[in-house]
């Protein structure tokens, strides 16, 4: 049987047996021509597993995305299992190798003077008032809810549901009950202190003050805001400050922004990880990989001695 008839009934059974998506068919058809174009004119039954160890090497060279080494790695290896369940194959020349290792993928952080940037221009809109009473009231609490994010390090799901008491006169601590029931003290700075304060004033103004929510909609007190709303409105935010990548941008963010600038001044590791709630140590150390990927970049790009300074 040629490789091409092979290809044909591996794709038919995909469709009939397991329902695989058109989609997902077409795709496959695109690696499997990779794959045959790269055996030319061997037999696929003929393929060992110095091969594959030879086609992977050749897929990491061409410089691909791990995911798609991935896909082209577990089509190879479908389609080598599959002939052995018909009696097409001896034996599956991919079935020993070891499985893949996935890069570890860093958080996007924000620099500081891109979070600056974001949340002035949260405060600019929350002062216009040319805007009408409901839609300012709206930017406030959107200016009030950052600096609260980016001062406190907390998750926006414990944010949006913060109750009206949790920033009291003279306070600057906020009580969190995160993941796990786990219970903590967050801070928050004068800047977002006076954020909320003007954010509740402005709310009072329209006739919507809560007495349950801290973070409330404008129209109704007694709901507090959606994560998505708080999503789209960082987006939104991000995009009117003219910040590069705004898509990107989201409330998680100033939670690593929070921890990676705290590290980057000089905090303690376990105090960093004691604020955002985390329950060892090792969730934490995350950040200290952002900091050194930052520290290489920087060598790269700034030291006298590297290639591509001037």
């Amino acid at each position: 049987m040629t490789n091409a008839e092979i290809i044909e009934l591996w794709l038919e059974a995909l469709a009939a047996e397991r329902g695989t998506a058109a989609s997902s068919l077409k795709t496959y058809r695109r690696d499997i021509a990779c794959y045959l174009g790269w055996l030319g004119e061997r037999r696929l039954a003929d393929v060992t597993r110095q091969d594959m160890v030879a086609y992977l090497a050749h897929l990491d060279q061409r410089d691909l995305s791990h995911s798609t080494i991935s896909r082209r790695r577990s089509v190879a290896n479908g389609i080598h299992r599959f002939m052995v369940a018909e009696g097409l194959g001896t034996g599956n020349p991919a079935a020993e190798l070891q499985p893949m290792k996935r890069p570890e993928r860093l958080p996007f952080t924000p620099g500081i003077e891109a979070v600056d940037r974001l949340i002035e221009t949260a405060h600019g809109l929350a002062r216009d008032g040319s805007v009408g009473l409901y839609r300012q009231a709206g930017y406030a609490r959107r200016a009030a809810l950052l600096e609260t994010l980016y001062a406190s390090g907390m998750r926006v799901s414990e944010a949006v549901t913060r109750p009206a008491d949790a920033v009291r006169p003279g306070t600057r601590m906020i009580h969190v009950r995160g993941k796990g029931g786990k219970d903590r003290l967050v801070p928050l700075h004068d800047r977002a202190v006076e954020a909320i304060g003007l954010w509740r004033e402005l709310a009072g103004r329209y006739g919507s003050r809560s007495d349950v929510w801290l973070f409330h909609r404008v129209s109704n007190g007694e709901q507090h805001l959606t994560i998505d709303a708080a999503l789209k409105e960082i987006k939104e935010t991000a995009a009117a400050a003219g910040i590069p990548n705004a898509s990107r941008w989201s409330p998680h963010k100033l939670r690593h922004a929070f921890a990676t600038h705290l590290l980057q001044n000089g905090a303690d590791l376990r105090v960093i990880g004691e604020l955002l709630g985390h329950a060892d140590l090792g969730t934490t150390e995350v950040y200290t990989k952002v900091n050194i990927s930052r520290a290489q970049k920087m060598v790269r790009d700034l030291h006298p001695l590297s290639d591509t300074s001037s």
